[in-house]
């Protein structure tokens, strides 16, 4: 390419519209239909003009291969407007020069490709896979007493026999064995797609190890709880939302946390994307209901700074009992952390027996009080270890699982001790 033909690409529109000084635009005698003689330039220019003094190629020499990003030619022989970001190789069709057609109707006026943000045309680049999540670091510990190493060896070894095992209802059995919801399996009984021994099932019955389970004609390999789960301690961040599907494509702690190869991860309760602190995750459903049902009234303890001040009564309010919009609401216990004294901010520890939206934070903004950070820090008998940074996670060995489902009342397998739970 000739150092003419560079220039010719790169002369700024009010010099090649030909609108400006008043003289008639100029055809390019090198494109198919443009004139009788072509310039023999084989390269387009896209909807730059070209010069009149622009020197032409050498005579004799092949043409130079036409740009991968031309412009397609349209029916009137005339190759169509194309906007070159000089950031990309391939065209970019910019929002300016759509908005300048529809309003001067100029179908081969060209605009220059700027670095000024474009909102909707912006808006369409961010679309497309979402960016990979970094996985979250494991809190390296010392190893364990041998003794807690050897009683955690026995308990990962350890089965429960299936026909120990009771039933469990149709639709629970499905949900955990990771085939969907509990809600899109009913669905799917009341449809008629689940079949169990070869009939078709209905809505409450239940199914055991030893049944043969359908789902649309195909056979489902139900997993049952046959050894301890897994229970995780996971620090989580701000910005970081407790769900498994996020329409506005944020991060979700799963995308944060290891793959579970056999079961599926459960949160123990929700932290708002504004809250950090103690999260609870594990693979026994039974372990999270039981932990999350309000008749169990497991604690939940909060530090809390706040912009401003409690009173002493209004502490005594928090504990006997506070009206929100949707009931009621108490703090076991408040009791003031500290903060420097010549600052706006004080820190306090709630305690609370309940998981009710952003219960906490209403809770001081009925004393008009706005809460600025909030940390969870223990959830019943576990607590936040201090070494447990954000965004880091602990997993609980077997010996430790062994004795949170004790404490909760459960058997290894999740099933109650003192009655059953579907």
């Amino acid at each position: 390419m000739s150092k003419g033909q560079r220039n010719t690409s790169r002369q700024p529109v009010a010099r090649v519209r030909g609108q400006e000084s008043g003289q008639p635009r100029q055809p390019d005698m090198g494109r198919s239909g443009g004139g009788s003689k072509p310039s023999g330039r084989g390269k387009p220019t896209g909807n730059f003009l070209t010069p009149r003094n622009a020197p032409a190629a050498p005579q004799g020499k092949p043409a130079p291969a036409a740009r991968r990003d031309a412009a397609p030619i349209n029916p009137e022989g005339r190759r169509a407007p194309v906007n070159y970001d000089t950031r990309r190789a391939a065209p970019v069709r910019g929002e300016a020069a759509l908005q300048h057609e529809r309003r001067f109707g100029n179908k081969n006026a060209a605009m220059p490709a700027t670095d000024a943000p474009q909102p909707e045309f912006g808006k369409a680049r961010r679309e497309g896979p979402a960016p990979k999540v970094q996985r979250a670091k494991k809190l390296a510990l010392r190893a364990p007493k041998q003794e807690i190493v050897d009683r955690s060896a026995r308990l990962r070894e350890t089965r429960v026999d299936y026909s120990k095992i009771e039933p469990i209802r149709l639709q629970k059995a499905l949900a955990a064995s990771g085939v969907g919801s509990r809600r899109e399996m009913e669905e799917w009984i009341e449809a008629g797609f689940i079949t169990v021994n070869g009939k078709k099932a209905a809505l409450g019955d239940k199914v055991g190890p030893q049944d043969r389970v359908t789902a649309k004609g195909n056979p489902i390999k139900l997993k049952w709880a046959d050894r301890l789960p897994r229970v995780i301690m996971y620090h989580k961040q701000e910005g970081e939302i407790v769900t498994r599907d996020d329409p506005e494509g944020r991060v979700t702690v799963f995308d944060r946390l290891p793959q579970a190869k056999s079961s599926r991860w459960v949160a123990i309760g929700r932290l708002d994307v504004n809250t950090s602190g103690l999260l609870l995750i594990t693979t026994s459903g039974e372990l999270a209901n039981r932990m999350m049902h309000p008749s169990f009234e497991f604690d939940r303890e909060y530090s809390v700074r706040v912009l401003g001040e409690l009173t002493r009564e209004q502490m005594q309010e928090m504990t006997k009992g506070v009206e929100l919009e949707d009931g009621p609401a108490v703090f076991q216990r408040v009791s003031e952390k500290g903060g420097a004294e010549e600052g706006a901010n004080r820190w306090y520890n709630v305690v609370i027996r309940e998981g009710r939206n952003r219960e906490v934070r209403r809770m001081f903004e009925h004393f008009g009080l706005t809460v600025s950070r909030l940390i969870r820090v223990r959830f019943g008998n576990i607590g936040l270890p201090p070494r447990l940074k954000r965004g880091q996670y602990y997993e609980l060995n077997e010996a430790e699982v062994a004795a949170v489902m004790k404490w909760a009342g459960l058997t290894a397998t999740g099933q109650a001790k003192t009655g059953k739970r579907d």
